[in-house]
This record gives structure tokens, sequence and C-alpha cells, in this order.
């Protein structure tokens, strides 16, 4: 009987897990395929004005509404989105190039190496990150790479900590210990044992990473130290309705807002999963 109940739970489990991953994978999908195919077909006039349809609420004709010079909502806010995971995807892959590198290296030769390296992590890591970006920024004009450096440079440091600690683990793996003693080079060790042992957890560390870039990109550019004002992004979008929803009209804070929550949980649940095989916290999840 026990043994039926803890199937049956299981069971259940396993379906509830299956029904959030296709759901986060579908409104991923139906984000990629909105910034990929809306942009191309409807283009956006940055610096367009039409008072006459000023803060107009969410109709057939604007199902977002209107901002507080008359532009379509949902267009900026595709157009945003689109900025907001260009900067996400690209800061990700840099910031992961960084922490595997300094990571594999710190864990692989270790000694005094690894001493400095994580010296050097520890002490970027005591600086608030958006502290730091604003400093990266600032030196900068305003603009999209701008942007994208300062969250590469800013968020490396985490991979770096997963991967070092990964590499440790596998260094003492029985295999690794036959190649070393097999005569194995320190080169073929890292080529053939190390690297395909970190690459999920690097990857894993990327996709987490994607909408903590995003989060913040918008707050540099809701700070007006991230891009131009008049070009659309989710933070700018933001800043710009800040006047507008003291004013009661609510819709050009909330659809921008929805289109940074909505992707983040989207992306966190497809990235639980993942962890989940990764590193399966129960033994029951080794069958998933």
């Amino acid at each position: 009987m026990a043994e039926q109940v803890w199937r049956t739970r299981g069971s259940a489990r396993r379906s509830t897990r299956t029904l959030r991953v296709r759901a986060c994978a579908a409104v991923m999908a139906v984000v990629v395929l909105a910034v990929l195919v809306v942009p191309p077909l409807a283009q956006l006039d940055q610096q367009a004005v039409d008072l006459a349809a000023k803060l107009q609420p969410p109709s057939w004709a604007h199902p977002f509404g209107t901002d507080d010079v008359g532009r379509d909502l949902l267009l900026r806010c595709v157009h945003g989105l689109r900025v907001s995971l260009l900067v996400g995807l690209v800061a990700a892959l840099v910031a992961t190039v960084i922490g595997t590198a300094v990571g594999a290296a710190a864990g692989a030769l270790g000694g005094w190496a690894d001493r400095i390296a994580m010296r050097v992590v520890d002490t970027l890591s005591a600086i608030p990150h958006l502290l730091l970006g604003i400093f990266v920024v600032a030196v900068f004009r305003p603009g999209l790479w701008p942007v994208v450096a300062s969250v590469a440079v800013t968020h490396w440091l985490s991979t770096a900590r997963i991967v070092r600690a990964e590499v440790l683990s596998l260094r003492g793996r029985p295999y690794v210990d036959a190649a070393v003693s097999g005569g194995a080079s320190r080169w073929r060790v890292a080529v053939r044992h190390l690297v395909p042992g970190i690459l999920p957890q690097a990857g894993l560390a990327a996709v987490l990473m994607i909408p903590h870039a995003m989060w913040h990109e918008s707050a540099l550019s809701f700070l007006g130290l991230g891009l131009p004002a008049h070009q659309a992004s989710l933070g700018n979008l933001v800043q710009g309705a800040r006047g507008s929803l003291l004013a009661g009209h609510w819709w050009p804070t909330l659809f921008p807002g929805l289109l940074l929550i909505v992707p983040t949980l989207a992306i966190a649940g497809l990235a639980g999963a993942w962890r989940d095989r990764l590193n399966p916290r129960r033994r029951s999840e080794l069958t998933l």
C-alpha cells in the first residue's frame, strides 16, 4: 500500500514537473518568435510622436495602449524585449567564457594561481554588481555595447566559482588519477576529462545568467545610464512611464514589467529542469 501511494505521488510530481517545463518552453517559444518576426515586419520609428493618441488605454487598435507621446506600447515592448534578450544572451556568453576560463585555470593549476584567482574573485564580489556596472557604463557613451560590457564584466564571478569547484571535484575522480598514472599530459587530461565535465555546469550557469543580465540592463536603463532615452528598451519604457503611473495610467508600466517577469520565470523554470537532470536531489529523480 505504501509503495503504491509513493508511486502515485511520484507520478503526479513528474506530471506536474513536465507540465511546468512545457509551459515554460511554450512561453519562451512565443517570446523568441515575437522578437524574431515582429521587428522586421513592423519597423519602429524611435522619434515618432502622435500627441492626439497619447495615453490611450488598451484596445483592439493598441492592445497594450499607448505611451505619453502616443506611441504604440506593444510594438515598443517587443522591440525593447529584443534589446533585453540580446543584452542577456551576449553578456551571458561573454561572462560564461571569462568565468569558465578563470575557474578552470584556478582549479586545474591549484597552488598560488588558485589562491590569487579566488582572492580577485572575492574582492570583486564584495563590490555590489550594480555599482560596478554603473562605473563601467559611465566610462563610455550611452549605448548597447557598453551595457553588454558592464553586465559581462560584473557577472562572471559566480561562474568562475562553479567551474573551479567542478574542476576540483573532477581532479579527484578515479579515472583522472588513472589517466595521470598512465602518463597522460596535463593538456590531454584537461581536454579529455575536465572540459567535458565542466561544460554542462557552465552552460547551466549561462542560462541562469540571462534573466539576471536582462534585469541588470533594465536597471541601468531605468537609471538613465543604459541605452539612450529615445530608444526602446524595457528599462527605458518603465522609466518613462513613472509620471503616467502617478497620474493613474497603469498600462505603460504594467506591460513592460510583465515582459521582464514572464521570460525570467520561464527561463528559470527551464533551467531548474536542466539542473535537476544534472544534479538529481533524490534517488527517484535518476530515472526521470
